[in-house]
């Protein structure tokens, strides 16, 4: 159903007819539609929560007017779906009403919405009729809708079958079952779902629900059961659902007989069902269910309280208007006649209506439709919508099922509120789970309690409102630091891998949010301690690539500790990670030490790191070069390592990363893992850090120095190119001098918007000095810069140029604020925006956006800035929130956005308070605090006037 709305519905009537020219009821089916188009509506979805079988997600559907008196809507229960919706309906004229959810059937395909009829002012829907018995073999209809994504259509086709089987979709999908489906050959898509299926006289026969796409054929959902619920809304009374937790599938004579019907039933059958070509079969019976010693797979039904039944209406009748109550069933297995007496299970006691959200997962009561797919009870555990962050962190994915969180068995939700409610933040529990590629064999991983980053809450649905409102779980505190421990290093017989091994930790680090352009969450790798006595790891960027996360060190994979970030290196590929050396009480660590000299070409060098499972492991090599890195500036902005000659190996390890040793143990650089951007994915590559710059970061984290850059990024010049560009004699005689072995000049490629040296040098410059010492080699160049102002000469234009160019002090704290508003991650503009595509660092950016929130439905994407609310510039994240703030539930607001290359656009924005409020994170001197930002929820129920609601 991934469609948008359009404005050409009655072009599209015309252009239909104008098709049908030669048809004799050309006329008829003009006048139909044209009166009927009034009343057909595109649906806007917005699932705000992942829930059992959907995830959150914004997208467009098809629904229509069923009572213009009351503002009913009848549509798909996959567009009102299981779970929190915010919707809206645009009609032909485009008037735009919002909707309330009214109801959605437990297992078959349809779904309520109501609006208010009041709130339309051009346009005067009708009443579109429902027409059941009018589904016949052979009868021409028109499936009028949303198709495809690209305009309202109107699809031509003829009911071909009344009897087949409802639609497959995938284990794990939502599944339809206990129905029979009309099926034409009208090649609907997505977006269809929830069209009417019309005949000629303008009545709704069916309701169009699916398509196989590569038959060209459409499945519409019979309205036997969607007649009976619309009369009970309209009455206000309950839509009862009776189940006996049993799927029955129609089988045809021929196989009934080889199941063992006998000759003298098939003709009573036949002769009472004489349109039939079969009857009901049981195909499976959930475990645990009051059925399952009772019925089995193959058992054929014969009567049901004494009436005989060979459908799936007749069937449903008897257990919808029997809740609560013991139904009598007849059944034959093979040459046995069985009599079983069953209780009728109320359908809506087994969906489940409420949630628990906490670290960004979502979890509720196992469904009906999920314990089918997974053959598993009812009761058999809570179920993992999304797993967020918590989760996914603790390897748990989702649709997993919890049996058991903290040692206490979790059969439902509200057991599992009671443990969750009593964790602290940071705590460590054990969760037992198990999940569809092996729902036999439970498994056990720990999991972190977060409260920090996220809200923890329960939020149940209200039928009387449509919403979910939520109550946040209390407030239990932060998890004691752990008690201090003690281990000792593996043995090891290689001297220097005995020497290096107390300077190895493995590092975890999980990041709750993507920011600054980096979208993976979980990370690990090697990290060298560079400062025993202040607890200072060196680690690489893409193993801590930002200052927000939980970072995780193991110590001789025996003892675990939590850290902190301290610094993360602006310009190079490089973060610092802080931990408190008491908790690792006397385990033998000790600071690197970093090697005199450099590795050069031809030196032999041992890579030493740690792999996931903690083994310390060893890979002898030599240096192939010490050459210049490059790579792709990055398409989602995030961090992109330059003016950095790395150290290559011969045939060097690409499974693990960790350091660069000479054969005493002595530390030569890091064995870094570098992210970059190729084509639209992220790869991988390690690489040697030069040791100067693992000791450098280990001195700006201690404080001991401060880091200039000139803000200029460079790449080298053969000589005989700067020839080329006209580099004078003299020039090109002190460069060789300067560098005999490296033939080469350094050249501007870009420069760092807002930066001094952006207004001061060009792309194209050749760099010859700074501060009147020849320069040949980035590391030349920022050693150089380490002063307030930088005497500069470049090449231009056929002269040498002395320039004095300020250079800018950078810090490491990377990013320290974000804002999470309308479902979308907000940050002050970082580092590699101006330093890659030239991006002035004004505005805020939007690192991330929600699925199924406003940012998703209104298009405020990752990768933008806000410039402009409402027209008024919004420089930095403190303008940003004087202008939001305190703005009521579902008002406009009008947003103006600047891409990477500077295009600009206005986007209008609809608030929604209730499922996407707006709070801050910032990083102080005791961590990370999250701040609610006022946003006014207006009192449940007040959206639209009192309707008498129908329960469930």
């Amino acid at each position: 159903m991934q469609l948008k709305p359009s404005a050409v519905l009655a072009a599209a009537v015309f252009f239909l007819s104008s098709l049908a020219a030669g048809a004799a009821d050309n006329g008829d089916w003009r006048a139909t539609l044209e009166r009927v188009s009034p009343s057909i509506v595109s649906i806007q979805v917005d699932q705000t929560r992942a829930f059992d079988t959907e995830w959150n997600s914004s997208s467009q559907a098809t629904g229509f007017v069923v009572d213009a008196d009351a503002g009913l809507i009848l549509t798909n229960r996959h567009v009102v779906t299981p779970g929190p919706v915010v919707a809206e309906a645009v009609f032909l004229n485009h008037e735009e009403v919002e909707l309330t959810p009214v109801y959605r059937d437990p297992v078959h395909d349809f779904g309520f919405y109501r609006y208010d009829p009041a709130r339309l002012r051009y346009i005067d829907p009708v009443t579109l009729p429902l027409a059941p018995e009018g589904a016949q073999v052979g009868r021409e209809i028109r499936v009028v809708g949303n198709d495809a994504g690209e305009q309202i259509s109107i699809l031509a086709g003829t009911l071909a079958r009344l009897d087949r089987g409802a639609p497959e979709y995938g284990r794990g999908q939502y599944n339809d079952f206990n129905t029979f489906y009309l099926q034409a050959a009208s090649g609907t898509s997505g977006g269809s779902s929830g069209s009417p299926v019309i005949d000629i006289d303008g009545n709704v026969v069916a309701l169009n629900a699916g398509a196989n796409t590569q038959a060209a054929s459409s499945f519409f959902l019979p309205l036997g059961r969607v007649t009976r619920a619309l009369n009970l809304i309209r009455e206000g009374r309950p839509v009862t659902r009776g189940t006996l937790l049993t799927t029955f599938v129609h089988v045809a004579y021929d196989e009934l007989r080889r199941l063992g019907l006998s000759e003298e039933e098939e003709a009573l059958y036949r002769a009472e069902f004489p349109g039939l070509k079969g009857m009901l079969v049981v195909r499976e019976v959930l475990p645990g269910a009051p059925a399952e010693d009772r019925l089995a797979p193959g058992d054929i039904l014969l009567t049901v309280n004494g009436q005989p039944v060979a459908e799936f209406d007749p069937l449903a009748d008897i257990l919808d208007e029997g809740v609560g109550e013991t139904v009598n069933l007849s059944l034959r297995r093979g040459d046995e006649m069985l009599q079983v007496a069953l209780p009728v299970t109320d359908l809506h006691r087994v969906t489940p209506d409420a949630f628990v959200q906490f670290g960004d997962a979502v979890v509720h009561d196992l469904s009906y439709q999920q314990a089918r797919h997974l053959n598993v009870a009812l009761g058999a555990g809570v179920y993992v919508a999304n797993p967020g962050y918590v989760f996914s962190t603790a390897a748990i994915p989702r649709a997993a099922v919890v049996v058991e969180m903290d040692g206490e068995p979790t059969p439902d939700l509200e057991t599992f509120v009671d443990v969750v409610s009593g964790l602290k933040d940071g705590d460590q529990v054990p969760v037992r789970w198990f999940g569809f590629d092996d729902p036999r064999t439970p498994r056990v991983r720990s999991l972190r309690m977060d409260r920090r980053w996220f809200p923890a809450q329960r939020c149940a649905r209200d039928d009387s409102s449509g919403h979910w409102p939520c109550e946040a779980l209390p407030e239990v505190g932060t998890a004691a630091p752990p008690e201090p421990a003690s281990t000792r290093f593996p043995p090891e017989s290689d001297r220097k891998l005995a020497t290096l091994q107390r300077s190895l930790v493995l590092v975890n680090f999980d990041m709750p949010y993507p920011v600054s352009g980096v979208s993976d969450r979980n990370y690990h790798g090697t990290g060298l301690v560079m400062d025993a006595e202040q607890g200072l790891v060196v680690v690489d960027r893409n193993t801590v690539p930002e200052a927000m996360g939980d970072a995780v060190l193991t110590f001789a994979g025996s003892v675990e500790i939590p850290a902190e970030v301290a610094y993360i290196h602006p310009l190079h590929n490089l973060s610092v990670l802080r931990y408190d050396p008491a908790l690792i009480g006397d385990t033998p660590v000790r600071s690197a030490s970093i090697a005199p000299a450099p590795a050069m070409p031809g030196d032999r060098v041992w890579v030493v790191g740690l792999r996931g499972d903690h083994r310390l492991v060893s890979q002898s090599t030599e240096v192939a070069s010490v050459d210049a890195l490059t790579f792709p500036l990055s398409r989602t902005l995030r961090f992109r390592e330059s003016n950095l000659e790395s150290i290559q190996l011969v045939n060097g390890p690409s499974d693990f990363d960790g350091v660069l040793a000479d054969e005493k143990g002595r530390v030569l650089g890091m064995w870094s893992s570098f992210a970059f951007d190729a084509g639209r994915t992220t790869e991988q590559s390690n690489e040697g850090m030069p040791g100067y710059l693992v000791a450098e970061v280990a001195e700006l984290a201690r404080g001991d120095r401060e880091l200039r850059s000139l803000e200029s990024e460079l790449s080298e010049l053969p000589l005989a190119s700067a020839r080329r560009l006209g580099l004078s004699e003299e020039w090109v005689r002190r460069l060789e001098a300067h560098d005999p072995e490296r033939r080469q000049a350094l050249q501007v490629t870009r420069l760092v918007a807002g930066s001094p040296a952006a207004s001061l040098l060009k792309p194209g410059d050749v760099l010859l000095s700074v501060n009147d010492n020849v320069v040949s080699r980035f590391r030349e160049v920022e050693v150089a810069a380490q002063v307030p102002v930088a005497r500069v000469v470049v090449w231009r234009e056929g002269e040498a140029l002395s320039l004095e160019v300020p250079t800018v002090q950078l810090d490491g704290s990377g990013v320290d604020r974000v804002v999470q508003w309308a479902g979308a991650l907000l940050q002050a503009p970082h580092r590699p925006m101006a330093a890659q595509r030239g991006i002035e660092p004004s505005g805020v950016f939007v690192a991330y956006y929600a699925f199924g929130s406003p940012a998703s439905r209104y298009g405020l994407f990752a990768g933008q800035r806000v410039v402009e609310v409402d027209g008024v510039p919004t420089p930095d994240l403190d303008a940003f929130l004087a202008e939001i703030s305190g703005r009521p539930d579902r008002s406009a607001v009008r947003l103006k956005t600047v891409a990477w290359n500077g295009q600009e656009d206005v986007i209008t924005l609809k608030l929604d308070n209730r499922y996407w409020p707006a709070y801050e994170l910032v990083r102080g001197s005791r961590g990370w605090r999250r701040t609610p930002i006022p946003s006014p929820v207006p009192g449940e129920g007040e959206s639209l006037p009192p309707f008498p609601a129908a329960a469930r």
